[in-house]
């Protein structure tokens, strides 16, 4: 990766705030700042954009991903991915849903619906993670999927989705995965871990306006699931693209995974997202994780030096960018830091910080030293 300084000149929030709050809404790179006034600016002056399309980055976040792009759907957001997945699934009589009581709402709300009659079971995580044990327990025949986040927000724990897939499909359950807290800060490659759906919005990690957001549905299912809303975006192009008017006596489903979307996407949020997967590929997911899991290490070295219990788990495994630990009055602290210009989050008892590649080892000691005077 190229100096840290250069990088940071593309980070304008460098220069008024120590931000490390990425697990939150992240701030916009001036590349991708610049590229969305640009549209703007286009369609004001001229009704239309010279910015090249893309596809949207679908291709960019297949390759993020270790995918495909026809297994790629817009999305708004992660909720809406996820709730594409629960709703295309078919529940027998007696069907469960596990997850665990890490998850954020999300994860879990579409299958308290009444509508799909189905049985949610928690895991309970042990002192902050959830054990493969514990959930091949729980996961039988009855099971239709596995829903959990890849990262959890809270705390920062990361499963093993390799493992969990591999619970599931013994027995025929599909595994749900909501990507927020990990697509951006480190490597996926849903081949390798034989995920079936997986769904991220781009506002955190991935360094994009609110708005933009994808759902990878793996390849052989696309097919397999009628989508629960159709519109223009459904069908396959040749519907539009051969004839004068557009066929309404007749649907016919994309077949690719864009059969998930309905209508016109936020083109201006996902012009955002194509310029930020851009840069973040150009700099190398795998080199972006090495430096926030460089930047974590510090931060948490410097937490247990304070005497501070870690509320994240420290196996590297189990390990992502967020870190939490334990504070007295956190909301306070929060506050407190905020005033010094250091963004975070308060979060389950605690502090929760979530570095970026473009933070530096400097601005997590000024955090802690303001955390040795808010503790004095």
């Amino acid at each position: 990766m190229e100096n840290i300084e250069n990088i940071r000149e593309q980070f304008p929030i460098t220069k008024n705030k120590a931000f490390m709050n990425h697990a939150g809404q992240s701030p916009l790179p001036k590349l991708v700042a610049d590229v969305v006034r640009k549209f703007v600016d286009d369609f004001s002056n001229f009704g239309t954009t010279s910015i090249e399309w893309n596809d949207g980055g679908k291709p960019f976040f297949a390759r993020l991903i270790g995918a495909k792009a026809e297994e790629i759907a817009f999305v708004e957001n992660t909720s809406v991915g996820l709730n594409i997945a629960a709703n295309v699934l078919r529940y027998p009589s007696g069907s469960k849903i596990v997850t665990t009581d890490l998850e954020y709402p999300s994860v879990v709300y579409p299958w308290l619906r009444k509508r799909l009659g189905v049985k949610v079971h928690y895991v309970k995580n042990v002192d902050g993670k959830i054990l493969m044990e514990d959930v091949d327990k729980v996961v039988d025949d009855k099971t239709v999927a596995v829903a959990v986040s890849h990262v959890e927000y809270v705390n920062g724990f990361r499963h093993d989705l390799r493992a969990l897939s591999e619970i599931a499909h013994e027995h025929g359950a599909y595994l749900i995965v909501d990507a927020i807290q990990s697509a951006g800060a480190m490597q996926i490659d849903v081949r390798r871990d034989d995920v079936d759906f997986l769904a991220s919005a781009c506002y955190k990690w991935l360094l994009s306006p609110p708005g933009a957001g994808y759902l990878y549905v793996r390849e052989d299912l696309i097919k397999k699931f009628e989508p629960p809303f159709v519109g223009w975006a459904s069908v396959k192009d040749e519907v539009f693209e051969t004839i004068d008017f557009w066929d309404i006596w007749s649907l016919k489903l994309s077949e690719t995974a864009s059969r998930f979307e309905v209508g016109s996407p936020s083109f201006i949020s996902l012009t955002g997202a194509t310029e930020a997967l851009r840069m973040l590929l150009s700099f190398g997911i795998e080199n972006v994780e090495s430096r926030i899991w460089k930047l974590t290490d510090h931060l948490m070295d410097a937490v247990k030096d304070l005497g501070l219990k870690l509320q994240t788990p420290e196996e590297p495994q189990c390990r992502s960018g967020i870190v939490n630990f334990k504070i007295d009055k956190p909301e306070e602290v929060a506050e407190k830091l905020k005033n010094k210009g250091i963004i975070v989050s308060a979060r389950s008892h605690g502090i929760r910080i979530s570095p970026h590649f473009y933070n530096t080892e400097e601005e997590i000691d000024r955090l802690i030293e303001e955390i040795k005077k808010a503790e004095g």
